[in-house]
């Protein structure tokens, strides 16, 4: 795939002037709001994404107050379209996975991922929406987290790249991958999807900070070839223990077989069809 030179990523978002096909989407681990409910509205309003994957999302749990953090959030940041998807039941309450979208959402569905016996379960969620003329597949997910189990999250990225396979839609993977760049599962992701910081992203990476060892880039916003990357940002405002990354990108139109009326020249450059 050939890449137009990189756009700048207006941040605030409120400058933004999108021309069809531009999207903006957000990935972010909320750590069940534990920072406050109001920085992370706050935090994604002032992005003004068009889609955000959402991490560590408490509903009706004892922790959030019994709060619906999905709902809340959708009501907060003027997304209006949301799902959660539910990994766990903890704290008398469910914990996972959600989106928010300016998008209707078309349908939604969700599969386990492997793990180890006994571990916390994972998923990645399917949604599908339509936007800007085509039908569009955004993949949600929280990988098992690390330093160690790098053989399980392998093996969660080939189960999610097998379900995306049989995806003939545009699609977008986003999420804590809670891997580095260079590992395993993240490599077996980048062998078919762009990573889209890596390829426009601005200013630094990491999405993880540390309190000693460096901080560490482990949340995506991964695209597969019928989407243009334009511009990345990782937004280093503590609203939790995770930065959020957005991402600016163009959905390309799609790609039409000729018909069967189409003029095709000959050799000579005279008109073989529709000629007289």
């Amino acid at each position: 795939m050939t890449l137009s030179a990189p756009g700048a990523l207006a941040l605030p978002a409120a400058a933004r002037t999108p021309s069809e096909g531009d999207l903006r989407v957000m990935t972010f681990n909320i750590q069940s709001g534990r920072q406050g409910l109001d920085k992370v509205a706050g935090l994604i309003r002032s992005a003004a994404p068009d889609i955000v994957a959402l991490q560590e999302v408490d509903v009706h749990t004892r922790r959030a107050g019994g709060v619906d953090q999905s709902a809340e959030l959708s009501q907060r940041t003027g997304l209006p379209y949301y799902a959660h998807f539910r990994t766990t039941s903890l704290y008398g309450g469910d914990y996972g996975v959600a989106i928010l979208s300016r998008f209707p959402l078309e349908s939604v569905e969700q599969q386990p991922l492997p793990v180890e016996p006994g571990a916390e379960p994972r998923t990645v969620a399917r949604i599908l929406m339509h936007m800007h003329g085509q039908e569009v597949s955004v993949y949600v997910t929280h990988l098992t987290r690390r330093p160690f189990n790098g053989d399980v999250r392998v093996r969660q990225s080939a189960a999610i790249m097998k379900w995306m396979d049989a995806d003939p839609r545009p699609k977008l993977l986003m999420g804590d991958m809670n891997d580095t760049p260079d590992s395993g599962s993240v490599r077996l992701f980048k062998r078919e999807l762009l990573d889209v910081f890596a390829l426009r992203g601005q200013g630094a990476a990491d999405t993880y900070p540390l309190p000693v060892i460096p901080n560490v880039r482990i949340d995506y916003v991964l695209a597969n070839d019928r989407f243009m990357p334009r511009g990345s940002q990782v937004l280093r405002v503590k609203a939790s223990d995770h930065y959020p990354v957005v991402a600016d990108l163009t959905l390309l139109e799609p790609v039409k077989p000729p018909s069967a009326e189409m003029v095709q020249a000959s050799p000579g450059g005279a008109t073989t069809a529709g000629s007289k």
